[in-house]
């Protein structure tokens, strides 16, 4: 039995992500997204203007005149959300949560292929697989990804990624569009993000919050890391301690950015409390440029 507050936020997120699907994903998300080839439909007659490279000559010489092989895109995909739900995500300094942005950006994904007709499944990790979901289609099956994303109770407290790529390589054998959404805070693993990378069409995207790296001049602040209980306390009105924690966060950001390219893999960083649909939108235009 899924709790009330829980069904309110599946019903929230459904009412806004599909308002923003059909006025602006779907259509980028098809074009960006390709299937896997083309597929024979049909053959008919020639008319003039069509590509003469897509002339059937067998029906040609059967029957004395040109017909031509029509051919439509083999569109379904099949997309993996990879969803981090370690306890760092539960961290906010507005009303949305990490944890919450990762469930409203993988629903907006979520109905988007299910409007293209592709296929969804779902990986829960944290520093192991929690729960995995088949991929699937239609409205029930993204909303039940959806509920699963916001009720999950995980075991473990940790993060780790290796996990969940392993599993992704091992499970899903055909290549798919996985979107690793994860605030990234783990041990690094670049090999295996390369090895996903070369089997799926890789797509990162980073969900953090500004106050994680920029803290205001509030006086002592006593911070608790949620993964590991280590607790620490910071004069945040010294200025050299907040500098030194953005030099931190700018290197190990950088570091991540750096390892995403090396393996080939998009990355997208989306923030917390803050609209997430132009970071997508440009995100997908690039990739529109690119193809």
């Amino acid at each position: 039995m899924i709790p009330r507050d829980t069904l309110k936020k599946i019903r929230r997120i459904e009412i806004r992500t599909r308002r923003a699907v059909h006025d602006v994903f779907a259509g980028r998300y098809h074009s960006v997204f390709k299937g896997r080839g083309m597929e024979f439909e049909e053959v008919r007659e020639y008319v003039p203007g069509d590509d003469i490279r897509s002339i059937d000559w067998n029906v040609t010489a059967r029957t004395g005149t040109p017909f031509v092989k029509k051919f439509i895109e083999e569109r379904e995909l099949t997309v993996m959300l990879l969803v981090d739900i370690s306890a760092s995500n539960r961290f906010g300094s507005t009303p949305q949560l990490k944890r919450d942005l990762a469930a409203e950006v993988a629903a907006v994904l979520a109905f988007s292929a299910i409007t293209n007709n592709d296929r969804v499944g779902l990986i829960l990790f944290t520093d192991r697989v929690e729960k995995h979901i088949p991929p699937a289609k239609g409205l029930t099956h993204v909303l039940r990804v959806i509920s699963d994303i916001l009720s999950a109770r995980p075991a473990s407290p940790r993060t780790d990624l290796a996990p969940a790529l392993e599993y992704l390589n091992h499970v899903v054998r055909r290549r798919s569009v996985a979107f690793l959404l994860s605030d990234f805070i783990a041990p690094p693993c670049e090999r295996l993000l390369r090895v996903t990378a070369r089997r799926h069409d890789l797509v990162s995207l980073i969900i953090g919050d500004k106050r994680e790296h920029a803290l205001p001049p509030v006086g002592l602040v006593d911070f608790q890391d949620p993964e590991t209980g280590q607790r620490l306390t910071i004069d945040t009105t010294y200025a050299p301690a907040r500098r030194a924690l953005l030099t931190h966060h700018t290197r190990q950001r950088d570091a991540l950015l750096h390892a995403l390219r090396a393996a080939r893999a998009d990355a997208v960083e989306l923030f917390a409390g803050e609209p997430y649909d132009r970071e997508l939108v440009r995100f997908f235009r690039q990739r529109e440029l690119r193809r």
